[in-house]
């Protein structure tokens, strides 16, 4: 039986309780049981991202791929739907796929990710890239963000008044505009919906590739947000915060041809989510206590910051749907 890393195990017992203990207590029988139906055989140290552990394998003698079983949940449903629709076209390809069992067996890329890139305009250059790539007509089945607008304009009232904050009443009017006004037009598009810099691999077959989207259906620049706020560490060791801030605006819209305000308007609706998120929940790398409250500080900085020149309709900006068809190379 193959062992799970502990990391992995005691992160998902802390998120999950008991339903992460039993599944975890039948995970390697389930790791086995697939390794045996598609042919192949271990080659490499069990790795894990947040919800899922990633098994390197060879099958057919030659052919090296990897096995992902995720923690069941409804956010990683649509993933493979996401990869047959890419098609290995800026992602990582499917070969195999066990919905039930929540479970994939992809094309082996470099562990390496994006975030180990020092050059931030890299960074970013490659993401808008990939982000103009996979944005693709959607196939039917896949949630559409358009439907999650009335919740999300409804769970940012009910955070600005029922948590203590600063954030004044602007960056709240800019982010519920930006939910009425854009949040429920969007276009069927396929997005990742997690686009970051450790979703993006080093690969052979291209530069870069992309994994763990969620599959979404709306506005490419939906994704510039996500983008951002993945750069905050980054962002907090810049002298001029907002000429940082807005120099990943300004190159993510370019890479990625998209309207630059569109992507500003975003990206503020994003950093007043995780403002208020960390106040209920905390962050991944901070649940409590001084860095918690450091951090909340921080995304309310950037929700305000951000807040700057985006409110009001924006009648002249161009929609995704508009932009030329490219497929050029991603990094």
């Amino acid at each position: 039986m193959i062992a799970m890393p502990e990391e992995f195990a005691q992160s998902t017992v802390d998120r999950e309780g008991e339903v992460g203990e039993a599944w975890l207590a039948e995970l390697p029988g389930l790791v086995e049981e697939l390794l045996g139906r598609w042919g192949c055989v271990p080659d490499g140290a069990v790795m894990h991202g947040g919800v899922g552990v990633i098994v390197p394998v060879r099958r057919r003698a030659e052919e090296s791929a990897v096995l992902k079983v995720s923690f069941p949940h409804p956010g990683n449903v649509h993933e493979p739907d996401a990869f047959v629709a890419w098609d290995g076209r800026g992602a990582v390809l499917l070969h195999e796929r066990d919905d039930e069992l929540f479970a994939m067996l992809l094309e082996r890329v470099q562990p390496s990710t994006l975030a180990e890139v020092e050059d931030g305009d890299e960074v970013v250059t490659v993401a808008g890239r990939l982000n103009r790539r996979l944005a693709i007509p959607a196939p039917p089945g896949l949630p559409r963000l358009r439907e999650q607008a009335d919740a999300w304009e409804e769970q940012l009232r009910k955070d600005a008044e029922e948590l203590a904050h600063a954030l004044p009443r602007q960056v709240l009017d800019v982010a519920v505009g930006t939910v009425r006004e854009l949040g429920r037009a969007q276009p069927d598009t396929l997005i990742h919906g997690d686009l970051h810099a450790r979703n993006i691999l080093r690969a052979g077959r291209e530069p870069w590739l992309a994994v763990d989207p969620k599959g979404y259906v709306g506005d490419p620049a939906y994704d510039g947000g996500t983008l951002l706020k993945s750069r905050a560490l980054t962002l907090l060791e810049a002298d001029d915060l907002s000429k940082a801030v807005h120099r990943v605006l300004d190159v993510f819209a370019e890479a990625a041809e998209l309207d630059r305000e569109r992507v500003q308007r975003w990206a503020q609706f994003h950093a007043v989510q995780a403002a208020f998120w960390g106040r209920r929940h905390g962050f991944r790398i901070a649940r409590r206590g001084p860095r918690l409250d450091w951090l909340t500080e921080f995304a309310d900085r950037l929700a305000e910051l951000l807040t700057e020149r985006a409110a009001g309709p924006r009648g002249s900006a161009r929609t995704p749907s508009s932009r030329p068809s490219r497929t050029g190379p991603s990094g």
